[in-house]
């Protein structure tokens, strides 16, 4: 006896979009049993990680710059993934977007350099970004290397980078050995969207970068042979596609993005290089594409959703003394959730005797 799943002849529309909201609801159910049997109050919980964010000025301003960087490291895996594609990297190009872009910033440091430095220091993260991203790519189109491992494993190249030069050649020589680089000058930083904010223009890149990449997948032959690619390479071979043109395409975009994710999280968030200047974005991105469905409104939702869940863990940690690990655990139950619920939406399960009856 096993169960088995045989796709739906058709699929209701209504069922499709209320599939992510049960999911939710679900994955919430979920997380508040765990804490009831942690000895905590559900309730109390759920006031922390939701309600009191979006009630204050503060968080909502926080819930921005969080998910600053995971829509737009999301929207860059989206080209990927729907390629069928894993860059399971984008933590590493992450990383060496804001190691290439700080260069420019440590470079001019205490120069009279002029507005062209914060300019030269996004486009520089987006470079560092996609050359890094299109390691994984070369070696998948010229060796047939698997880009799931290769770009894994830059990840730990990259941090280890970064931790080499924040404690090295770039460690600030004032900064009592704290492993960190000088503060940037106003020139390489960020500036915010209004005065006394903490958003900054990076959550305005990250806006454009949705609404382009929601014209380039639904509306252009680029965003159809990323389709087809995904769905029916043979297919795409005989329309005259090329395989390696469009995975060297897709990773370079996804790298870029990443890149300036990084950059801008440095220059607009942080100012200054750490060895912490993520507490795993590329990685947490990698949901946040999939709740979204690799749509590009959709990964905008989920972003500001996991956001939320970052900064109410962080409330629970305080106020309830949960673990901050059970944030993450939260983002992988709710992916899970998710997940289920497109699968039994367009999936029916079959009980399937040993016989083979129903």
């Amino acid at each position: 006896m096993r169960f088995e799943l045989t796709p739906r002849t058709s699929v209701s529309p209504v069922l499709r979009a209320l599939a992510p909201v049960a999911a939710f609801i679900t994955a919430f159910l979920i997380a508040g049993f765990v804490i009831w049997l942690m000895g905590r109050s559900p309730v109390a919980a759920f006031e922390v990680y939701v309600t009191q964010p979006l009630s204050d000025s503060w968080a909502l301003q926080e819930l921005l710059v969080k998910a600053t960087p995971l829509a737009l490291i999301a929207i860059g895996l989206a080209y990927c993934f729907r390629a069928n594609f894993w860059n399971i990297g984008a933590e590493g190009q992450y990383v060496m977007g804001a190691v290439l872009g700080s260069w420019l910033a440590l470079t001019t440091h205490g120069t009279e350099a002029g507005f062209w430095v914060l300019p030269a220091m996004l486009a520089l993260g987006m470079v560092g970004g996609a050359a890094y991203g299109l390691i994984p790519a070369f070696l998948k189109t010229r060796f047939g290397v698997s880009e799931i491992l290769t770009s894994l494993m830059l990840v730990y190249v990259a941090q280890l980078t970064l931790d080499y030069l924040v404690r090295g050649p770039w460690r600030d020589p004032q900064g009592f050995n704290f492993p960190q680089s000088v503060t940037f000058d106003p020139a390489a930083t960020l500036p915010p969207v209004m005065e006394a904010s903490r958003v900054h223009y990076g959550t305005v890149f990250a806006v454009i970068a949705i609404l382009v990449t929601a014209v380039v997948l639904g509306r252009t032959l680029f965003g159809y042979r990323l389709r087809l690619t995904g769905d029916a390479p043979r297919a795409a071979h005989f329309a005259g596609f090329s395989a390696r043109t469009t995975t060297m395409a897709v990773f370079a975009i996804s790298g870029g993005l990443a890149g300036l994710a990084g950059i801008g999280e440095v220059s607009g968030q942080i100012g200054q290089l750490q060895p912490s200047i993520s507490p795993g974005y590329g990685f947490t991105a990698i949901t946040v594409a999939f709740l979204g469905r690799l749509n590009p409104i959709g990964i905008l939702v989920a972003a500001l959703v996991v956001a939320l869940t970052f900064i109410g863990g962080e409330s629970a940690q305080i106020m309830l003394k949960l673990p901050l690990d059970l944030t993450q655990a939260f983002q992988g139950i709710l992916l899970l959730c998710v997940l289920a619920a497109d699968a039994l939406v367009s999936y029916r399960v079959r009980l399937v005797t040993r016989g083979g009856g129903k």
